[in-house]
């Protein structure tokens, strides 16, 4: 049983491991041991504090293995971005040269430097394990945020955004910065990126181009990948999209990467979660639709996927997933079905 738990100060070597896994575009896990534990103890002390949309608080979470105590992933939340340093991305709009005398109209696609998304919540540091990216593992961590947030809606932002990570090859190189990027800081990629996650963004707005971008001036391989995600990254979106999110045109400023939204009410395992009295059972039936179950604890949040039989108002679990989720008979649980229900 994989289980979702709030990270500890004991998980920073582990978060080491991940952050020196996940590799280039993974901006808000830097291969950074001080940062790491800066990461963990923000979360600790959110936790503990009262809600506060200032900007100041975050969440990290941690996939673990039962089995074998083995932490298998990680996920995390901003409760609202942008508020106390600038939070950057390019706008895709669209600009049209025309000349009736010469009969001449040409519309073309732009970049803009924003800051539009500034004060919305954001979901984020998604990474699981290779060996566990099978069955329901990823849609688990991805989200079991949503549960928190479910629970919690009082410690978020309204809007909530999900950065994608952009394309990239093999080796690591992203053509949207190798065709713009490059060419403002002088420096790789990999570099660019690690600044940004260990929070240095002030080289940004000294470095970045202040006008309009014409998208159409850009090397092809550049401006074929606008917009698009990772290899990696597309299973990420997919699920995304089912929950309810959107893209609306605004892309990373480094690799390009979309970047997609939606009201924190809006997103389907919120607007679909309900609440149901838990009945602990030696011999509980077994469900065979998969849920979304978590307790409904603050600081001991604990999330996982689950085949329930859900009644009106209660469910009959087993031992083991009440020891794991930390409830007994009669406390209350969040549930909702794991994927969307296909129309008839």
């Amino acid at each position: 049983m994989i289980i979702i738990r709030p990270i500890r100060e004991t998980d920073v070597e582990v978060l080491r491991t991940i952050a020196r896994e996940s590799g280039p575009g993974f901006t808000s896990l830097p291969d950074n041991p001080e940062l790491l534990e800066a990461k963990i103890a923000r979360t600790r002390k959110a936790l503990a504090a009262e809600a506060r949309l200032d900007g100041s608080q975050g969440y990290l979470f941690v996939a673990e293995d039962l089995a074998t105590g083995r932490v298998v992933g990680t996920c995390g939340i901003e409760t609202a971005v942008g508020l106390n340093e600038p939070w950057y991305h390019y706008r895709i709009g669209t600009v049209v040269h025309a000349s009736r005398e010469l009969d001449v109209y040409n519309a073309f696609r732009t970049l803009d430097l924003c800051n539009d998304y500034t004060g919305c919540a954001e979901v984020c540091t998604l990474y699981l394990a290779p060996d566990y990216r099978k069955g329901s593992n990823g849609n688990l961590l991805s989200k079991s945020r949503f549960m928190f947030m479910a629970e919690f809606p009082e410690r978020f932002a309204e809007r909530v955004i999900a950065e994608m990570r952009g394309y990239s090859d093999d080796q690591g190189r992203s053509p949207f910065w190798d065709g713009l990027g490059r060419h403002f800081f002088s420096m790789e990629y990999s570099e660019a990126d690690y600044l940004t996650g260990s929070g240095n963004k002030v080289f940004i707005a000294e470095l970045m181009p202040k006008h309009t971008i014409y998208q159409h001036l850009l090397p092809e391989a550049a401006q074929r990948v606008i917009g698009q995600v990772h290899r990696n990254t597309e299973p990420a979106r997919r699920m995304l999209e089912n929950e309810g999110f959107r893209f609306e045109g605004y892309v990373d400023i480094f690799d390009a990467g979309p970047t997609v939204a939606t009201r924190l009410g809006d997103i389907r395992s919120v607007r679909d979660s309900r609440y149901v009295k838990a009945r602990v059972s030696d011999t509980p039936p077994r469900g065979e639709t998969l849920y979304l179950v978590s307790n409904t604890a603050l600081a001991e949040f604990r999330c996982t996927v689950a085949p329930l039989l859900p009644e009106a108002s209660s469910v009959q679990i087993g031992g083991e997933l009440a020891e794991a989720l930390q409830v007994g008979s009669g406390d209350p649980l969040r549930i909702v079905p794991l994927k969307a229900r296909q129309p008839a």
